[in-house]
């Protein structure tokens, strides 16, 4: 059972840091920390204060894509929302319906064969729904590369409570890597977006390391609130061996958003040791599971019906959650991926 609370809509981070006052960048969001049940608020760039030398920052180089594509179903308008490459060139993708606000909704009907002309003449054709406990995910055939598509007529996913569309860059994290094959996450790994260039600088002064993993984030639901679907990862052997060596000389290791703490524990064996992985994760990280490796977690502000809570059960406990949420809200922290952040360490 995860904390329950209400959200205030006026709470919802409706544009970047940096557009809301001349001269602010990123790291102008505000940063609560947690250890334990003990609270206190600091501005994101107080973050390499409040770290140890010999503490290690896992980040997730995954770029975000350019995901939402306009198309039409016959003369319908849909928006299609790029989730997930398969191993067998099939994306996993939700159709939805322009709301007319610039956002979307759900869209209920979607069916297999059904056919969607996408911008620049390309063609989509749904096939068979992602799994059976995920019913607006599916797998789908498109007549054209699915990177190139999105480069020329995509654009980033955006979600109601947003102001205004805004460029890709906006959403990409400074520690975001091109890949290969143009893959890459559906919705930006957000709490990795105040870092900047002086940020990881001073913190690396300070003796904080940085490991790098990557997890390819699916699209999210603002409605359903779903369990995370299973996601593309990777583990390098560097950064596996850097975390035993943090953990044997004592010092802690900090996730950087929840898609970097499933990347890792689904990389860590029973005996809590890391190890080079890479391929597909289904784990889900819940308080009964618990976590192997990760002691601490920087992380955005989640709605109540958000799986991610019970990560960051896991991590930190329900009662350090509570206390941490109920001190956001008092504090009038914003939400989502333009919003604050928390940070929970050991108490």
């Amino acid at each position: 059972m995860t904390v329950t609370f209400r959200v205030p809509e006026e709470l919802s981070a409706r544009v970047p840091a940096e557009q809301r006052a001349p001269g602010r960048d990123r790291d102008a969001v505000r940063l609560l920390v947690s250890r334990g049940t003990e609270v206190s608020h600091h501005v994101f760039a107080e973050l390499p204060l409040l770290l140890r030398a010999g503490d290690l920052l896992v980040v997730n180089t995954s770029p975000t894509l350019a995901a939402a594509v306009d198309g039409r179903i016959g003369d319908a308008r849909v928006v299609v929302h790029f989730s997930t490459r398969g191993d067998d060139g099939r994306w996993a993708v939700e159709l939805r319906d322009p709301d007319g606000r610039g956002t979307t909704r759900v869209r209920a009907g979607t069916r297999a064969g059904t056919g969607v002309r996408l911008a620049g003449g390309a063609r989509l054709r749904v096939e068979e729904p992602l799994s059976a406990g995920a019913p607006r995910l599916w797998w789908a055939r498109v007549s054209r590369d699915v990177p190139g598509l999105l480069r020329e007529h995509g654009r980033p996913i955006r979600y109601a409570y947003t102001e205004r569309d805004q460029p890709l860059s906006a959403y990409q994290t400074v520690f975001a890597l091109p890949s290969r094959d143009g893959s890459g996450s559906a919705e930006m790994p957000s709490a990795g977006r105040p870092f900047t260039a002086r940020t990881v600088t001073e913190l690396v002064s300070r003796g904080v390391q940085v490991a790098p993993v990557r997890l390819d984030a699916g699209v999210a639901s603002a409605e359903a609130h779903e369990p995370p679907y299973p996601e593309r990862f990777a583990v390098p052997e560097a950064s596996a061996r850097l975390v035993g060596a943090v953990r044997a000389g004592g010092g802690r290791v900090v996730a950087v958003g929840t898609t970097a703490v499933r990347a890792l524990e689904s990389a860590a064996g029973p005996d809590g040791v890391v190890r080079a992985r890479a391929g597909w994760t289904d784990l889900v990280v819940t308080p009964e599971r618990g976590v192997r490796v990760v002691d601490g977690l920087l992380t955005g502000l989640h709605e109540p019906e958000a799986s991610h809570l019970l990560m960051l059960e896991a991590v930190a406990g329900r009662e350090a959650v509570a206390r941490g949420y109920e001190e956001a809200l008092d504090g009038r922290y914003l939400w989502h991926e333009f919003g604050d952040v928390h940070l929970l360490l050991p108490s």
